[in-house]
């Protein structure tokens, strides 16, 4: 065993450390997964869903934008841009993966529709659970993908917290507004161990991203998407503002499920974390500001 070791380069320690490396960044990630779709179910109501569900046009638009144009859109680009094809890989799952869990901080940083995003977020959540095993089969020809090997775990690590997030909020709010604060801590704790721990783990691919085209492609991927929500959006800047962050910022609790459990390149992860979370940094540092010069200038 030890020859074999030395013959790679590589001593037992080394290979410990990085086995204890990956364990704890799936485990960091399944965290904030679960802690996040759990805090995101204890600070709604049925009620709150509902409620935006009945603009039967605005739904409309903000699904056609998810579930059609950006797709398209990923479509056209990786016609255009020479990626490799663990970065495609990485594009087609954030394409098709909609509803951001965190949708309603989203749009609580861009002060946007509290209810609409609530609303928008589970109706695209379901439905994302449903749509992306059918879309990647067809997306992803060369690739073995079993529709039920994806939708499986969509459905059993997103929908049963969500599902008893709201559960306790109907039942006991004194109890949902206790445990959000330790969800909101626990996330932001796995979510900060995660990153850590992918840049341990993935620094050569984010080196390798750096040197192609792979951020070319995400730049325009944000951006475009990101202008789509917001010209179909409806009249009404807050829900504009919530559709433009909701188009643009995808369902990495779906996409990295899928990435985790059909492909062991870390590039796809790496694609689908520097993407998701270089957009939340940019909608707190520049989002906000934009979008009120933005819509400033249009009451000029």
């Amino acid at each position: 065993m030890n020859a074999i070791l030395s013959a790679i380069n590589l001593s037992p320690d080394a290979i410990l450390s990085t086995i204890s490396f990956s364990l704890l960044n799936k485990l960091a990630f399944l965290t904030l997964i679960l802690s996040m779709l759990l805090d995101t179910g204890l600070s709604l109501t049925v009620q709150q869903i509902w409620e935006p569900l009945r603009n039967v046009r605005l739904i409309l638009l903000s699904l056609l934008v998810n579930f059609v144009l950006v797709p398209l859109l990923v479509y056209v680009l990786l016609q255009v841009v020479p990626l490799s094809e663990p970065v495609k890989i990485g594009l087609t799952i954030l394409a098709v993966a909609a509803g951001p869990p965190v949708l309603p901080k989203l749009a609580q940083l861009v002060n946007g529709n509290l209810a609409y995003a609530a609303g928008l977020m589970m109706l695209m959540m379901g439905l994302t659970a449903i749509y992306m095993p059918f879309a990647l089969s067809i997306a992803l020809e060369d690739v073995q993908i079993s529709p039920w090997q994806i939708a499986k775990p969509l459905l059993s690590l997103m929908v049963i917290p969500l599902a008893m997030g709201l559960l306790i909020k109907a039942k006991d709010e004194a109890i949902a507004a206790t445990l959000q604060p330790w969800m909101r801590q626990i996330s932001s704790a796995a979510l900060i161990l995660g990153l850590s721990t992918s840049l341990v783990l993935q620094f050569g691919s984010l080196v390798t991203m750096a040197r192609t085209g792979a951020l070319a492609a995400i730049v325009g991927f944000i951006i475009i998407s990101f202008g789509l929500g917001y010209l179909l959006g409806g009249p009404d800047g807050d829900t504009r503002r919530t559709l433009a962050v909701g188009t643009a910022q995808r369902n990495i609790a779906a996409a990295l499920i899928v990435a985790g459990t059909n492909f062991d390149d870390p590039t796809v992860v790496s694609v689908i974390v520097v993407t998701n979370f270089s957009l939340f940094v940019a909608i707190r540092l520049v989002a906000k500001q934009a979008f009120a010069e933005v819509e400033q200038a249009e009451v000029s």
